[in-house]
């Protein structure tokens, strides 16, 4: 049921901008409920910017003031200048939003063929892929922007090509990634050449590098029992860039409010073009019906969220990166732009400011959207405690695990999401994936309950053996629309070093039959007459299956001395010894 409007209590501080009459105040309040330590306003009227300042302080250990020219990550308002630079290179003739990606990029793959073949630039920046989010995979990965445009083509999707609306960063790091192969140069330098610069947005960086040293900068918080604590500076995401790297400030992003504003232009100068500009800000995807009257429906556009806002156009973006939130919101047929930069993670008031600002401007009738948020968040919070109970009522109690705690320790590996490494730290386990570091404790059988502190989050990891009774997978929700991730166990790295293979290449005999063993690069292969030849996959120890063959394997023995005797070929349970000529 919608929450009725009411009209805030305000003081008259902008007699000059009659409809900002008490807004100040409205901010300190909320931002004194929301424990918000500090934000930078902005607000574009009619071509021209009307207010730019700064509340509360960037540095609450230092007591630093927030000022119009401090910088904030801005997070995934980033994508609105991803989806501006392909605009550029429309414009310039050398790129088209219907043409298929393959043509651009060859090697773009993904798991569904069909979408690999058809998908264009128009649904790589539409989040209409077929792909969930995906976010763990890349967050904290230190991999590069083409390792991980590599293995996009292992990860599951949850919805047929372009039949549904689901975020996806993914899709925007490769929109970056396209960026770079159009135009000769990477996307952070296509940014701060073709956009950052003739804008004059000289304060804003393209990524987080350096930026503690920069000398009005914003720490970041985030909210801990009603209080609010400092967070570690988020780290640099390089290969994800494209989707939300930013770091900007409100005076700089009102440069970016105007060109949005301006069908294009800045000034005298034009630019984007006014059909380019406009088409970043048609619909493209619709996304949901609204939970309230002023929000009827929802979709969007190349970079941006479309939706009405009680009866007027209204394109905007946020962006929510570690201890940062903003928003970046436009009614270009009112000629009115709001860029709102907070550093407390998550906070919902980076959109009642929005909103409030619309409706001072609109008619001065202001919607209670703070009593909203505060339900909102009271509802989440009721759903989040009855899940962790429902969960902890399937636990099946007085179980052990199958394997002592050293059997799991290892490196497990996905060919999507990379390797993650169980280690034994005393007498507990501890997981640790992308950097990121989760204790587990043992929940049921060969599950464990892992607790990452850093997302404030739970999940449950399962354990799986192979057919010798070995500790072969582990498999984790990190994706939770889709299969659980399955990280299979890796082999010693020893088994790949040319090294340690050289001793187990030669003949060995087979009842009367030579098979050879060679060492090609990190790997050996096996040679049977009669057979195709067999790359050898490492197991464990020296044991080695054969790829692609079920129930096949190869161990080979030493004597005394350390030299290489015999083989024993594994074959369904059937043991034959091989010895070496």
């Amino acid at each position: 049921m919608a929450v009725a409007t009411r009209p805030e209590t305000t003081q008259d501080t902008h007699p000059a901008v009659p409809q900002l009459r008490g807004f100040d105040d409205f901010v300190r309040r909320l931002m004194r409920e929301w424990k918000v330590q500090g934000i930078g306003i902005a607000i574009a009227r009619d071509g021209e910017i009307i207010y730019s300042r700064g509340f509360g302080q960037r540095d609450v250990a230092r007591d630093l003031p927030v000022t119009p020219h401090t910088i904030f990550p801005i997070g995934s308002t980033t994508k609105t200048f991803t989806t501006a630079a392909l605009a550029l290179l429309a414009d310039e003739g050398v790129f088209d939003w219907d043409t298929p990606l393959r043509e651009y990029l060859p090697s773009f793959k993904l798991h569904d063929p069909f979408a690999s073949e058809r998908m264009t630039g128009r649904d790589l920046t539409s989040h209409r892929s077929g792909l969930p989010r995906h976010d763990l995979m890349w967050y904290g990965s230190p991999d590069s922007r083409q390792d991980i445009f590599d293995r996009l083509r292992y990860l599951e999707p949850n919805a047929d090509f372009r039949t549904v609306w689901q975020y996806q960063n993914l899709m925007y790091m490769t929109a970056g990634h396209l960026i770079g192969a159009l135009s000769g140069m990477t996307w952070e330098e296509f940014i701060q050449k073709r956009i950052l610069e003739p804008l004059g947005m000289l304060g804003t960086r393209v990524n987080s590098a350096g930026v503690e040293q920069a000398p009005d900068f914003s720490r970041g918080y985030q909210k801990k029992k009603n209080e609010a604590v400092e967070m570690p500076f988020y780290e640099e995401f390089e290969a994800l860039a494209p989707a939300g790297s930013i770091v900007s400030s409100v005076a700089d992003m009102g440069q970016w409010l105007l060109v949005h504003l301006n069908g294009g232009k800045l000034g005298d100068r034009q630019f984007l073009s006014e059909g380019q500009t406009q088409l970043l800000h048609t619909p493209q995807t619709f996304i949901a019906r609204g939970r309230h009257s002023e929000l009827p429906y929802s979709s969007y556009g190349l970079g941006w969220f479309v939706e009405p806002y009680r009866g007027h156009d209204m394109i905007h973006h946020g962006g929510n990166i570690d201890g940062f939130s903003s928003m970046f919101a436009l009614m270009p047929e009112d000629g009115i732009g709001v860029v709102v930069l907070t550093n407390m993670n998550g906070t919902p008031v980076r959109d009642i400011i929005p909103y409030n600002i619309f409706d001072r401007f609109i008619d001065g009738k202001q919607v209670a959207w703070n009593t909203r948020a505060r339900a909102d968040v009271k509802e989440m919070e009721a759903a989040e405690k009855r899940g962790t109970t429902k969960r902890r009522g399937d636990r099946v109690l007085r179980t052990h695990p199958s394997h002592p705690f050293e059997a799991y320790a290892g490196i497990y590996s996905n060919p999507g999401y990379g390797n993650l490494r169980i280690d034994l730290d005393g007498k507990n386990l501890r997981a640790t994936y992308n950097g990121i570091e989760a204790p587990l404790k043992h929940y049921h059988y060969d599950t464990f309950e892992l607790t990452v502190e850093r997302f404030d989050m739970t999940m449950l990891g399962s354990f799986a053996t192979d057919k010798r009774g070995q500790i072969d997978s582990f498999s984790l929700p990190l994706e939770p629309s889709v299969s659980d991730i399955v990280f299979k166990r890796a082999p010693d790295a020893t088994m790949t070093d040319p090294a340690f293979l050289l001793p187990f290449t030669g003949a060995y005999d087979l009842m009367g039959n030579l098979i050879a063993v060679e060492l090609k690069g990190d790997k050996l292969s096996i040679n049977v007459p009669g057979l195709p030849e067999y790359e050898l996959e490492p197991i464990a120890g020296t044991e080695f299956g054969l790829k692609g063959l079920s129930g096949l394997s190869v161990e080979f023995k030493r004597d005394d001395s350390g030299a290489v005797t015999e083989a024993l070929v594994n074959q369904m349970g059937s043991v034959f010894v091989a010895p070496k000529r």
